[in-house]
């Protein structure tokens, strides 16, 4: 199927692609992905005609917008003017204040930002959604992505509500919950028994064979962009005062990527004055990422680890999108830190109980780090401090019911009698907030 858009070259405000190894600069019709000089290595960085885009949008144009999806930014995406977008509503998620949870840090100026209220349940689909219009810019026949669940299930949601066929190569490993997803959505799903690496070079191979439109996060410089709309929305929820600090679960590091480069849009647009510090939060068991800040070592040459996590969604032992994380929290004076699967799982019923809030591990991570943060003296009380929540708890149950049980948190059990239910609320103690 032959595209009938306008040129790459030209698509939307888009002026180049950037390679942030040697800063070679391409037209988006010059390369697929990487820059062709560092093979792997070679990602590239997406930039904007911001004196264009200033002329189509700004603040009091959106506060007329009655669209509270991600299309809303349109001009600071990298899409065609004449491309459809797809039908599900993907952003526009809540930004909560959380002041039981902040009272607990001695923070008071503390806000959570749901994305497991999502179409498909995490912040993926933004990224997934560029995804898809690409490939039908491109005219793709099929679409593929290397995930752990997340990035896969967004993918497969966002391509059934256009019909657009993919094919999603998973580790066997990856809970059955995110499985049960991919199937739902008629995507076809290659279970790989190996590694989440496995996968993703499994991917990359199928694609290069059978001519397939890759959305694999660290190969594909559209991702960033979909995901930096989480940034917009954060500026416009706080009335464009950006926080001070941002915390966030990081694995393959387009997350923590893409807010970067959307705080950093903001300021070029002059809509914000100042950036927030970005603080990563990784697993003990999948700390490349804090390796490296702690080592102050080169990302583009240092080897994998071997990574393992409860929090399936940032395990990765070398993090695809690692340079654009590690600029991320270098440029904007943040840090990363580590948590271990206990802070980990004790994390996800303390965000639920204290601000509503049901996430996976993942996305519970964020708040295990800002607690860290807390004790390292990262944050302070006069900080504003939003904790990015990336996904749903439904996405891994069992790891829920564990969380719960470690927390000592059980339901009470009675005989269909109200007098034995007046006995057992009489002798059920709360768990202390």
């Amino acid at each position: 199927m032959e595209s009938t858009l306008e040129p790459a070259a030209t698509i939307g405000h888009v002026i180049d692609l950037e390679c942030l190894i040697c800063g070679r600069r391409f037209r988006p019709d010059e390369v697929d992905y990487l820059c062709p000089d560092h093979g792997d290595d070679g990602i590239l960085d997406v930039t904007y005609d911001h004196e264009r885009i200033a002329r189509d949008l700004s603040p009091a144009s959106l506060a007329l917008d009655h669209d509270h999806s991600m299309w809303r930014y349109r001009p600071l995406l990298p899409i065609a003017s004449a491309s459809t977008v797809p039908p599900l509503r993907v952003g526009g998620t809540p930004l909560y204040p959380a002041p039981r949870l902040g009272a607990d840090l001695g923070l008071p100026h503390l806000w959570v930002k749901d994305e497991g209220v999502q179409p498909t349940g995490s912040l993926k689909d933004r990224a997934s959604a560029v995804a898809v219009v690409k490939a039908q810019e491109r005219g793709a026949r099929v679409v593929t992505t290397a995930s752990t669940g997340n990035a896969a299930a967004a993918l497969a949601g966002v391509a059934a509500s256009v019909d657009q066929p993919v094919v999603i190569f998973v580790p066997a490993t990856a809970p059955e919950a995110k499985v049960a997803q991919l199937l739902a959505y008629g995507a076809t799903v290659v279970l790989v028994e190996g590694s989440y690496g496995d996968a993703f070079e499994l991917s990359m191979r199928a694609a290069d064979r059978f001519g397939w439109y890759v959305r694999n996060t660290g190969v594909n410089p559209y991702m960033s962009e979909g995901k930096k709309t989480a940034a917009f929305e954060i500026a416009e929820q706080l009335g464009w005062h950006v926080p001070d600090v941002l915390t966030v679960g990081v694995g393959d590091g387009c997350i923590i990527g893409g807010l970067h480069k959307g705080f950093r849009d903001l300021l070029a647009l002059g809509w914000t004055d100042r950036m927030p510090r970005l603080i990563g939060v990784q697993a003990e068991g999948s700390d490349y990422l804090a390796e490296a800040w702690e080592g102050d070592v080169d990302v583009v040459t240092k080897p994998g680890i071997d990574a393992h996590t409860v929090a399936d969604s940032i395990s990765a032992g070398r993090p695809a999108d690692r340079i654009k994380a590690m600029r991320a929290v270098r440029d904007t004076g943040g840090a990363f830190v580590r948590v271990s699967d206990q802070q980990i799982l004790a994390a996800v019923p303390e965000l639920a109980r204290g601000c509503g809030v049901f996430a996976e591990p993942a996305a519970a991570a964020a708040y295990a780090g800002l607690r860290v943060a807390v004790d390292q003296r990262l944050v302070t009380a006069d900080d504003r401090i939003v904790v990015l929540a990336t996904g749903t708890g439904l996405k891994d149950v069992p790891s829920a019911m564990r969380s719960i049980s470690d927390a000592g948190i059980a339901p009470l059990r009675v005989p269909p009698d109200l007098d034995a239910v007046a006995d057992a609320l009489a002798t059920h103690r709360p768990i202390e907030r």
